[in-house]
């Protein structure tokens, strides 16, 4: 089930138990608003961890482009001490 359908049918269910009076009902509409706050909790944190998960894509992609770089340095650092030592 799809979470507009999902938002849909918890909005169809309070209105229809919204003007009950019997306790069973109230009851019944309590929990729908609850699952309704609960989901919308749920997809709060979905979205942050998915944004987290991004951002620490990307510090990690520049830590390997980071590393690559120093790694290309200390070759070309050697090299260039190594031509130092044979031309003494």
């Amino acid at each position: 089930m799809d979470e507009a359908k999902l938002v849909d049918e918890l909005n169809e269910l309070v209105k229809q138990f919204g003007g009950a009076a019997d306790p069973t009902s109230r009851r019944l509409a309590t929990l729908a608003r609850q699952a309704e706050t609960n989901q919308k909790d749920l997809q709060k944190s979905v979205d942050t961890l998915r944004e987290s998960l991004d951002y620490l894509r990307v510090c990690v992609k520049y830590m390997l482009l980071d590393i690559e770089a120093t790694r290309r340095e200390n070759e070309y650092l050697r090299k260039l001490l190594q031509d130092k030592e044979q031309e003494e």
